[in-house]
């Protein structure tokens, strides 16, 4: 077919950056377990590095080319920061209200948005989720004035390295982008559920691999209960059993309780499988005989920050 140029509706581009959510990583587990919100942010240039040629000549003629790693690097600035990016930054607290520079620099992760435009939907036509993983920040200028009569703002900027993460089935990296006009929009959602939190859950940086697997696996079920043993009202159930909850999704917390029909908690020894699917609550010491144990399930948010409305099971043991 013919090619055409500067077809209707094919003039795209990009543009802004809004949205910004600081993820500070966490030491022991290298996950970004909590994000907040960075306002004012102005601007994100992404600068790679590295993938340099280094020719090797055999036979007076090149043979080959060498290519060196590439590196993921960005400038960050802003009019303001949150108070969680100071450790980021080398700030440490003395006290409250008092800090401290040239800390040690705790890395981070960051999400940021740009819009997509296009000659008929202008920028509503969509946009790209930016994630980018292992960040550190470099000391950075900052320039204080007088103020006069045309005053400014204060600009922060800094200059940031990383370190890329592990990626199954391609070369680690340190940044990941989401198109929305080429993905499934309920599993995007599923992603920005993620990325931004819910009503129930705190919002995350979720790694490469869970995020291919979310948008490989498509938009996530409905959370729900799919088994539990013993059996709701079941009886003549051993004072040895334990209970086991299994889950269609996996889940990121819970608060289920099991009582007796006095309102006695039970005190449990909670574990789950690899998938973190299937919770086996293991009671402490044997359960009583001839007596009506009351399954509290509460408190259960999967993954996906979707959550389980509240549901109470029981059984009754062995006479």
């Amino acid at each position: 077919m013919k090619l055409d140029w500067d077809k209707i509706g094919e003039r795209f581009y990009e543009t802004g950056v809004k949205k910004g959510v600081l993820y500070p990583q966490n030491s022991s587990t290298g996950l970004y377990p909590l994000g907040v919100a960075w306002n004012g942010l102005t601007a994100v240039t992404e600068s790679p590095s590295g993938a340099e040629p280094n020719p090797i000549y055999a036979d007076d003629i090149k043979y080959l080319n060498l290519i060196s790693a590439e590196e993921f690097g960005a400038t960050i600035e802003a009019y303001t920061y949150p108070d969680e990016f100071a450790p980021c930054d080398g700030s440490g607290s003395l006290a409250t209200g008092v800090s401290i520079g040239q800390q040690k620099r705790q890395p981070f992760g960051l999400c940021y948005r740009t819009a997509l435009g296009n000659d008929t939907d202008g920028e509503d036509h969509g946009y790209k989720l930016h994630l980018i993983y292992g960040a550190i920040a470099a000391p950075s200028e900052k320039a204080y004035a007088t103020i006069n009569d045309t005053p400014e703002a204060i600009t922060f900027s800094w200059e940031v390295s990383t370190t890329p993460v592990a990626v199954t089935g391609f070369k680690p990296t340190a940044s990941l982008t989401i198109d929305s006009t080429k993905v499934n929009a309920a599993t995007l959602a599923s992603l920005e559920d993620i990325l931004y939190g819910t009503d129930v859950a705190d919002p995350r940086l979720p790694l490469p691999d869970e995020v291919a697997a979310l948008f490989a696996a498509g938009a996530p079920a409905a959370l729900a209960l799919s088994s539990i043993v013993p059996d709701d009202e079941a009886i003549n159930i051993a004072i040895n059993a334990n209970i086991v909850l299994t889950f269609n999704n996996k889940i990121a917390r819970e608060a289920i309780v099991v009582t007796e029909d006095d309102g006695t908690i039970v005190a449990c020894t909670p574990s789950w499988d690899a998938a973190g699917k299937v919770l086996t609550l293991n009671p402490n010491a044997n359960l009583s005989n001839n007596t009506v144990y009351i399954v509290t399930i509460g408190g259960v948010v999967d993954i996906y920050g979707q959550a389980l409305a509240a549901v109470v099971k029981n059984f009754i043991t062995v006479a």
